[in-house]
């Protein structure tokens, strides 16, 4: 009897409590009845996978997601000015050295095969539930397609946390999420990743930006020369370090560093940030990215042709930019040696693509492209030497070598060479689509960049005033606005070309950036006193024992500035280009002549490139056009509660190429420029001291490419006093690595006595690229062009007679630099009205 009484009591307890519990979980899960039942958010825990830390992506994610909705219309740019706050080196200094690039090849210890993924970490929340961290939630997971681990994953633990899951790719896992054994949500989870290529040349790789920006020291002074042509070249900022002599090995190695030190590719080019923002603002995409950009790239000599970068490096590219993306595109496999058939020669209309080899993945291995992001043509017609015809004064010694920046173009070469870009752009159409298996119904998957004016103010029909402001670091310089209006007008001409070439291909073509660079130009600033220092347009100089405007080791390269172009001024405050000194006197064959590293610091240091920030607003145009592509294909963004918000396409943003061509041989015009210097009395700043042979060191990364590898040099350079005279400069706090050499300089390799044709074909036929008939709406044959394009420099001794420059006093302010028109609206970072620069 009394068992019976004590089960029927159980009995009905049970009956009377375990509703209550049931409903207690309920109102746990589901507090009110007009609130949502819970459900489960996800996103991949890095979605970029060129960055093999998660923090830094992260680090991107979070600075977007902080974004307001009127940033996020132009979200590469906010991120870019939220990111450089109260940051002297910019953030790119703690990342570049944690990709996967290493060696000239994609590859990273993060992942077996860094093209072709098997799987992706993904972090699980759980939303909709009240006091989640007092509950304990079982999430499971049943992976689809992943044969090692088909039971997944059960991870029991507070609701508050986020779960962690690596899923199978393309598979993807179904994940569910229990509490007290009841299934409260589910969800599906599976990761697109897409496939981004990047090619093109100094406007795609970031020139002007290094990763790694140079340090100056707060009291030490370099002197370039005192006398002569270049006498007033003293009381310039000095780097840090214990070097001696300008060039030495000390200096040397503290050089900018950049993620691939070649072709100065950094992680400000527009292409990679472009890659980086499609992965940060979808919480379900993941990007692959592979940019192969290299400054000084033409079609040819680049895409096509092996090309080796502008810097003397031990290992230069290996294979030219398509041979290179095509290499990627296999992963872990293999390519192999094909020749080009005569549909890309056609009939002598590209006559460098004759016979030559590329290498090709077979296409049963090769991954899909999703996205071609292209910046080129700019270097094919010669642009960078209608620059140097705009800024070198009629006096300067550059212009009297043929341009340093390149032989100074006619504007018949101009036309010419112009005429000559569209099969250059047919032949690549082609290449694309038969190397790299885009297909020809998907033509707008690849997007050509434009070039974004370089001198536009006011309301665009505006162009910087004739001087030499913020190009004042060498006399060389005057801004020409004659000459400024014929290289804008080859500028637009240059412009309609790629649009119509685009047009013709089914490309989509980019362009409405140009927009927003006016106001931006290379003129934009101030160089009279009160100025904020990022937007004085003077280059620090030490004058009777006091820096002015300021001093040089409060620089800061990455600061949100009014203009968006480099200046060479700019250009020597953050890449501060110099030649190891030996590298002059063996591969230039022109002695030490100090004034000439002043004259690198300020031109081949990303002198008229766009800023970081410039990069930036380039790559908030190419996103919007990317987006589009994307969502025509269906891979564009989900829908997400977690907040993601992809910005509507903007209508935000309109060409200059890069001064990165061969450079002449100037003994005999060096030796004149000494000559004449002669007659001054005292002391010359910049002799040349004895040969010393340097010790052969293996760490040194600016070891030349073993093609070509040069003998022990030696080093001259130029100091504020005689060697050894000068204190210790004091120690700066900077993240530069001094145990890490960096390579010294070269300048553009094909201007060197190197033999840079393709290699030999290897024995026997290779299989050719097939280009189907007609595909692009062209026959493989045609009339052959006007002219040939002649786009190297003649390598030939230039004799001219030097003429003496005036001297530049180091007091005077620099010439006027025009008003710009005042915006409207709040934006703390629109153009803002000038006043012209006192000095006329």
């Amino acid at each position: 009897m009394g068992t019976f009484l004590r089960q029927g009591l159980r009995a009905i307890a049970a009956g009377l409590f375990l509703p209550l519990a049931s409903a207690a979980i309920a109102s746990l899960v589901v507090p009110g009845e007009a609130e949502a039942a819970p459900v489960v958010t996800w996103r991949v825990e890095n979605p970029f996978r060129f960055f093999t830390d998660p923090d830094d992506t992260n680090a991107h994610r979070e600075t977007y997601r902080a974004l307001g909705p009127r940033e996020r219309r132009s979200p590469v740019l906010s991120e870019e000015h939220a990111l450089q706050r109260d940051d002297r080196d910019g953030w790119a200094a703690s990342m570049f050295r944690k990709t996967c690039w290493s060696n000239n090849r994609f590859n990273c210890s993060a992942y077996d095969d860094y093209i072709n993924p098997t799987h992706h970490a993904v972090l699980a929340r759980i939303k909709g539930i009240d006091d989640a961290s007092t509950l304990s939630c079982t999430w499971l997971s049943a992976p689809r397609g992943d044969a090692k681990n088909p039971r997944g994953d059960a991870i029991t633990q507070p609701c508050s946390e986020p779960a962690r899951f690596v899923v199978p790719y393309p598979g993807g896992t179904v994940v569910t999420v229990e509490i007290g054994g009841r299934e409260i949500a589910r969800a599906n989870i599976r990761v697109r990743d897409i496939l981004v290529a990047g090619m093109g040349d100094s406007f795609a790789s970031g020139e002007g930006n290094p990763d790694m920006p140079v340090r100056f020291s707060r009291e030490r002074t370099a002197d370039y020369s005192t006398i002569g042509l270049y006498g007033s070249l003293k009381g310039y900022p000095a780097r840090i370090g214990p070097w001696r002599e300008l060039g030495d090995k000390a200096f040397i190695k503290e050089n900018a560093r950049w993620l691939d030190q070649a072709c100065h590719r950094s992680l400000y080019s527009e292409q990679m940030r472009t890659a980086l923002q499609l992965a940060i603002e979808d919480p379900h995409r993941a990007v692959t990215f592979v940019g192969v950009s290299c400054a000084g790239a033409e079609i040819t000599d680049g895409l096509f042709l092996r090309y080796k970068g502008n810097e003397w490096v031990p290992n230069p590219p290996r294979f030219s930019q398509l041979s290179a993306v095509a290499e990627a595109q296999c992963g872990n496999n293999k390519t192999e040696a094909v020749n080009l058939p005569d549909a890309y020669y056609q009939n002598g209309a590209v006559p460098e693509l004759r016979d030559i080899i590329m290498r090709k993945c077979p296409q049963d291995v090769a991954r899909k492209i999703d996205l071609v992001l292209l910046s080129i043509g700019g270097n094919d017609i010669g642009f960078s030497r209608l620059v140097a015809n705009t800024v070198l004064s009629n006096e300067s010694l550059l212009r009297e070598l043929g341009g340093w920046l390149g032989e100074i173009h006619s504007d018949a070469e101009a036309t010419t060479a112009l005429d000559n870009l569209g099969p250059r752009y047919k032949a690549l159409n082609r290449a694309i689509h038969a190397l790299l298996y885009i297909p020809w119904e998907e033509s707008d998957r690849i997007l050509l960049v434009a070039y974004p004016g370089l001198a536009l103010q006011g309301d665009g029909s505006e162009l910087c005033a004739s001087g030499n402001a913020g190009m004042d670091v060498v006399p060389d310089f005057q801004l020409d606005r004659t000459r400024l209006k014929l290289g804008m007008w080859f500028a637009d001409k240059l412009n309609r070309q790629m649009r119509d070439s685009s047009n013709e291909f089914g490309w989509t073509f980019v362009e409405t950036h140009r927009r927003a660079f006016i106001g931006r130009s290379i003129c934009a600033g101030l160089s009279v006193q009160g100025v904020s220092e990022v937007d004085d347009l003077r280059l620090p100089r030490k004058i009777d024992g006091m820096w002015t405007p300021y001093n040089p080791a409060d620089y800061q390269p990455y600061a949100a500035r009014q203009r968006w172009f480099r200046t060479p001024n700019d250009a020597f405050m953050t890449g501060n280009f110099h030649a190891a000194a030996g590298f002059l006197a063996k591969y230039l064959k022109i002695e030490p002549f100090a004034p000439f590293q002043a004259i690198l610091a300020s031109t081949y240091s990303g002198a008229f490139h766009p800023t970081a920030e410039g990069q930036a607003a380039i790559a908030d145009a190419v996103v919007d056009k990317a987006r589009v592509v994307l969502a025509k294909y269906g891979e564009g963004s989900d829908a997400d509660p977690t907040g993601y918000a992809v910005p509507s396409p903007s209508d935000l943003p309109p060409a200059v190429a890069e001064p990165n061509v061969e450079m002449p041989d100037v003994k005999a015009i060096l030796s004149k420029s000494q000559e004449n210097s002669q007659s001054d009395k005292g002391a010359v700043t910049g002799a040349i001291p004895p040969k010393v042979s340097e010790p052969a060191d293996d760490s040194d990364i600016g070891a030349p490419d073993p093609e070509d590898t040069p003998k022990p040099l030696e080093t001259i350079g130029v100091t504020s006093g005689p060697p050894g005279s000068e204190p210790p400069p004091t120690p700066q706090p900077s993240t530069t690595a001094t145990t890490t050499p960096v390579q010294s300089f070269e300048l553009r390799r094909s201007a060197l006595p190197v033999n840079m044709q393709p290699a030999a074909a290897a024995a026997g036929p290779l299989p050719p690229v097939t280009v189907p008939p007609a595909a692009d709406g062209m026959s493989a044959s045609g009339p052959p062009p006007a002219a040939a394009v002649g786009t190297a420099a003649s390598q030939s001794p230039v004799t001219v007679e030097s003429k003496a420059l005036p001297p530049v006093s180091s007091s005077a302010p620099a010439p006027q630099a025009p008003a710009v028109a005042p915006a409207t609206g709040g934006d703390d970072f629109a153009p803002k009205p000038f006043a012209p620069a006192s000095g006329n």
